[in-house]
């Protein structure tokens, strides 16, 4: 754990220093051997840190030369500010402007960058059909018999050996399958809360978890958080007698892309499990890293079994298939008594299919090529926006995900751009979505997972033209 650490902070004082102008764009950094020797890294690991350096965008290789800061536009562009809500419960949501934005969900004719998911063009559709035929064919009755409760046991076993690759540990008894990552949030909910407790959420927050908590009668008590490393962890510290549940994204979240550094993922569950109260985990982001490397989960540091954590293939392999799970560690009976009531059974054909999708391979060389297009398309939108946007915009520094949050001067009304940008067939997520309160009326979320072209550069253009108008 020393090494990891180690690596953080080296990697971490690294971006600092470029971020803050210390070290200055096209400025030579040491090489990879002197890394070495300054911090007593082995190769490897200094080789590490430069591959996560260059995944953010914060510097840039050159052949027989080394690593350069970069030069890119983003320099340009400053980080939204740390998020500073109120640290009292709420239960009010945006709702109408929730419903507007949603209704655009499959509308061919509109430019989605308010839907956070891959397009269509990005996902080994071929190849998904094929296993679908090949599941009907194979399973007992052609799929129509019911599933074990705990649902396919080849979806989770290979989930299970998935999860070699972030310290999951886990095996296919510790796996209770779901209809895709929200029900699979939902049924922790349900499980562990009830009415009229609190559940501590990151700030800004996905809509669609608000919604759902506030559904299930639960206030929610939003944190402030980094647009870098998450929530702070001594906010939740001083919140910890209030609440009775927490619910975090700490790999790549949306709106922000914040990944939570691995000593803070430690230190969140042992805090969390001291004081008693469950963690639910949705790590639904975690395979569309930019870097050399899959982050953790807080799972890895589950010793009590307090961290539920749940995932699915709706981001990263095909969002209408609804295949999800959770590893609820020691609440695995009362989620197992849920999903009798509300489903007992999973989508026999579809679990399959997906299962064996993961056993051939076919998986992972498929998430090789979209987490490679994502950061590319990452990159095209870092070196649009400060072309074409106000002079002032901030915008984050994902290191992976599908999402881009953008951060205007307090003049801009993101709702008022929508009502503009709408007519232009272009749909966005106005930052007020993402939040309980009264905030973020200046930010919006873009959705990076649409493929790269002239015409979605026009279409960023567009919107940064009329970003101008109402400021």
């Amino acid at each position: 754990m020393a090494k990891v650490y180690l690596y953080s902070e080296i990697a971490n004082g690294i971006a600092f220093q470029i971020r803050n102008g210390i070290l200055k764009a096209g400025e030579k950094l040491p090489s990879v051997r002197m890394l070495c020797r300054e911090h007593g890294v082995s190769m490897n690991t200094a080789k590490r840190i430069f591959l996560e350096l260059e995944a953010q965008s914060l510097i840039e290789s050159k052949p027989q030369s080394g690593y350069f800061v970069s030069k890119l536009l983003q320099q340009k562009l400053s980080l939204p500010d740390i998020s500073r809500p109120s640290l009292i419960a709420n239960d009010k949501e945006p709702n109408e402007l929730i419903t507007k934005v949603y209704a655009n969900m499959g509308r061919d004719d509109l430019t989605l960058f308010s839907i956070g998911v891959p397009s269509g063009n990005l996902l080994p559709l071929a190849k998904l059909k094929k296993e679908i035929l090949h599941a009907t064919r194979e399973l007992k009755e052609g799929g129509t018999e019911y599933e074990p409760l705990q649902g396919n046991v080849k979806l989770r076993r290979m989930i299970a050996v998935r999860s070699l690759t972030w310290g999951g540990n886990l095996n296919e008894n510790d796996l209770i399958t779901t209809s895709g990552g929200m029900n699979a949030l939902s049924f922790c909910l349900m499980a562990l809360g009830k009415p009229g407790d609190t559940v501590a959420v990151e700030s800004p927050c996905y809509s669609g978890i608000l919604q759902l908590a506030i559904s299930l009668g639960l206030k929610v008590l939003e944190l402030p958080t980094h647009p870098i490393t998450g929530i702070e962890i001594d906010a939740l510290k001083k919140v910890i007698p209030k609440i009775n549940l927490c619910l975090l994204v700490p790999n790549f979240n949306t709106p922000l892309g914040s990944c939570m550094p691995d000593e803070h993922k430690k230190e969140v569950v042992e805090l969390l499990a001291k004081h008693g109260v469950p963690l639910i985990e949705d790590d639904i982001y975690g395979d569309l890293y930019f870097g050399s490397q899959r982050p953790k989960c807080c799972k890895s540091f589950d010793k009590e079994g307090n961290v539920l954590w749940c995932s699915s293939v709706s981001k990263t392999l095909a969002p209408g298939y609804r295949v999800g799970w959770i590893a609820p560690g020691k609440h695995k009976e009362k989620l197992l008594k849920l999903k009798f009531v509300h489903s007992i059974s999973s989508a026999s054909i579809i679990q399959e299919a997906v299962g064996n999708f993961l056993k051939t391979g076919r998986y992972e060389n498929h998430l090789h090529h979209l987490r490679s297009a994502l950061k590319s398309n990452y990159q095209n939108y870092i070196h649009t926006i400060p072309e074409y946007f106000p002079v002032d915009t901030k915008v984050s520094r994902p290191q992976g995900g599908l999402a881009l949050w953008v951060e205007f001067n307090k003049d801009i009304d993101t709702i008022k751009l929508y009502d503009l940008a709408i007519k232009k067939n272009i749909s966005i997520s106005p930052g007020r979505m993402f939040t309980l309160q009264n905030q973020f009326e200046n930010c919006m979320r873009l959705c990076i997972g649409l493929p790269w072209s002239d015409d979605l550069k026009f279409k960023l253009k567009q919107l940064g033209n009329l970003a101008k108008m109402i400021s």
